[in-house]
């Protein structure tokens, strides 16, 4: 494999610049950090870019409209608000600065997380991207609390409870009636899942175990063929994944906030061991939007989900 033999890769890289420019906006050679497809036919192996790593990047989706307004989403299926898709192309922006591109990309089915991982590609210019989509990696499903104002739900039951409902490994929120339309039985999209595999309401714990045969058998076997996968998804199914690859501890995952919409980057060698893991961008604005996530459902605060 000539891959075997770095020295070689400077040659063939100014030999697929020839063959086969690349055309970008605002690039008329192929990047130095991405490996042109003449390496796939020279080498026998699909990369996407020049790295000794593979590479499975975790982002949740930007602002939605509930998120906004400070609702309990879970599968409710809203829409993003316009500063979701800014910061859904600014995720893309900085996967670009880095030189980023992917073999794979995973989503939900919900249009928020859908309309992020479009963003993301198009800064790319990877709309062609393959995309896998899993009702497994949906949110958590709130139950009776989907649609309820998480300050005013606060201030009813108290902090404490708010936030065991919204952050407790193993409890769940009281569950939705079997006729009521948030009970995802009643959604087309979930036609083919068993009614019985359908939540009605989930803790953590059940949030990422029906995630996790997913997670185990497709999203991280596929890492096996593919060098750089994206997953677009939730703020409990991506914990539920970092809690896998971190190995992180039941009780320490109530203090895990994600950002909305920051690249969160996982670094594997070749045998799939974690090397490092980091997010993209300023850290400054890493840190505002963690502490935003986790004053979200306090009956004093103003701060809106984001």
């Amino acid at each position: 494999m000539l891959l075997h033999h770095p020295e070689l890769l400077p040659f063939l890289k100014t030999l697929a610049n020839h063959i086969f420019p690349f055309r970008t906006a605002g690039a008329d050679k192929f990047p130095n950090n991405v490996i042109h497809p003449v390496f796939c036919t020279i080498t026998g192996k699909s990369l996407s870019k020049l790295t000794e790593m593979k590479t499975i990047v975790l982002l949740r989706h930007g602002e939605s409209t509930w998120n906004r307004e400070n609702r309990f989403t879970g599968w409710t299926d809203v829409d993003l608000t316009e500063k979701g898709v800014q910061e859904a192309y600014y995720a893309g922006d900085l996967l670009k600065d880095k030189g980023m591109a992917f073999d794979q990309a995973y989503t939900s089915y919900l249009k928020r997380a859908v309309k992020t991982l479009n963003c993301v590609l198009d800064r790319l210019d990877q709309d062609w991207l393959p995309v896998a989509k899993s009702w497994r990696l949906n949110e958590k499903h709130y139950g009776m609390l989907q649609g309820l104002n998480k300050s005013e739900t606060a201030k009813k039951y108290g902090d404490e409870q708010v936030l065991v409902w919204r952050r407790s490994y193993d409890v769940a929120p009281p569950p939705v009636a079997e006729d009521d339309m948030n009970n995802p039985r009643w959604d087309p999209r979930y036609r083919e899942v068993p009614d019985d595999e359908l939540p009605r309401t989930e803790s953590l714990k059940s949030t990422i175990e029906r995630l996790m045969p997913y997670w185990e058998g497709t999203i991280l076997a596929s890492l096996k063929t593919w060098d750089n996968i994206l997953v677009v998804a939730h703020g409990n199914t991506l914990r539920g994944i970092i809690k896998y690859l971190k190995h992180i501890p039941d009780e320490k995952l109530l203090s895990l906030n994600l950002p909305t919409a920051i690249p969160y980057v996982f670094e594997f060698d070749d045998s799939l061991n974690l090397q490092k893991d980091y997010f993209l961008g300023d850290p400054d604005e890493v840190r505002r939007r963690m502490e935003a996530v986790a004053s979200q459902g306090q009956a004093s605060g103003n701060t809106p989900a984001t």
